[in-house]
């Protein structure tokens, strides 16, 4: 029997290059490893976005877009909207009891969303979002969550109470591990800084036509320290030639060992360098935009897709309500 995931996105907006090599390039091949579902958690944006909800149902339909697009098959995995899951609310008030709020503002990226999202004194939503985090991850019992090396830490509430409560009511739930996969990376943003980010605009999206690519990757940020195209640039964390080495099929890569090699001597300019990249990312985003298009053509298709994954979410939660409710002997009437 395959083990579970659970992993998903918050529907803030469009999904960018940075989450396709961070996270949806591996859901892709654990969908054919692994029993997975795919959690769209509209929930979770009220924590810094309560204002947006007008917004999340747009939102969830382009997200679910990107994920066809790029090779998630809802015959191998569940896409599921949270806010339709009213059991997962339930488990969340149940899990709260079983954590300090000493232990969740100990939690590592509590101020990192705080301080992106201007916030100086966090919501009682915020505080515990690690709670209804465990309760997503918990709800359909799975054994494994898919993170980077920086973002173990984020499961660890949920570790710690799933522990908690098979300690006080006995083995009922999974104690979920986190699933690092080996070749996970990030990419800069076309500004340079460290990644992209769709609130700091410096994205290039999996939905962007060509003309958007172009007129983003012409204008990315290169080399500070190189004035003319004929002097000697740095090949190594300039974002140009990072994504190259991540876009770059195998037919390419001896063309990007020739321009990295002209750079660094300062042989080839960075125009020349960034029609090359352009290319490359059209190259590579062209299948995606063929398969968005399909879908786009069939919005009652994506809608059945993510009414059915819901209601096969729906019932993983009542079972695992019952199981919780079963084991704390509060199943008054079942």
């Amino acid at each position: 029997m395959k083990k579970r995931i659970l992993t998903g996105d918050r529907p803030t907006g469009k999904l960018h290059l940075g989450h396709y090599i961070g996270s949806l390039r591996n859901r892709v091949k654990l969908q054919d490893e692994y029993e997975c579902f795919f959690i769209i958690a509209d929930l979770h944006t009220l924590t810094t976005k309560p204002e947006k909800t007008g917004e999340l149902k747009d939102n969830i339909y382009r997200m679910v877009l990107d994920y066809l697009s790029v090779g998630i098959d809802p015959q191998k995995s569940t896409i599921y909207v949270q806010s339709q899951i009213p059991e997962v609310g339930e488990l969340a008030v149940i899990f709260g009891n079983l954590v300090s709020t000493l232990r969740l503002e100990r939690v590592p990226t509590l101020k990192d969303v705080m301080k992106d999202a201007h916030i100086t004194i966090p919501s009682y939503g915020l505080l515990g979002y690690p709670v209804l985090q465990a309760a997503d991850i918990l709800m359909p019992r799975a054994h494994l969550v898919p993170v980077g090396k920086d973002q173990v830490s984020h499961i660890e509430v949920t570790r710690e109470i799933a522990r908690e409560f098979n300690k006080l009511y006995g083995e009922t739930l999974p104690v979920p591990e986190a699933l690092v996969p080996e070749d996970i990376g990030t990419l800069p943003g076309t500004d340079g800084k460290t990644k992209m980010s769709k609130s700091a605009g410096n994205v290039i999206n999996l939905s962007d036509i060509a003309e958007e690519v172009e007129k983003k990757v012409m204008s990315m940020y290169t080399d500070p320290t190189r004035i003319k195209a004929t002097d000697p640039g740095h090949v190594e964390g300039n974002p140009v030639f990072i994504y190259l080495d991540a876009f770059g099929s195998g037919e390419d890569k001896e063309q990007i060992t020739k321009y990295k090699e002209l750079y660094v001597k300062g042989q080839v300019g960075d125009i020349e360098v960034k029609k090359y990249l352009v290319k490359i990312l059209n190259n590579f985003l062209d299948p995606i935009r063929k398969r968005r298009a399909e879908f786009e053509k069939q919005p009652e298709l994506v809608e059945r897709i993510l009414k059915e994954g819901t209601a096969k979410a729906k019932k993983e939660a009542q079972a695992t309500l019952k199981a919780v409710k079963s084991a704390m002997k509060i199943n008054y009437y079942d």
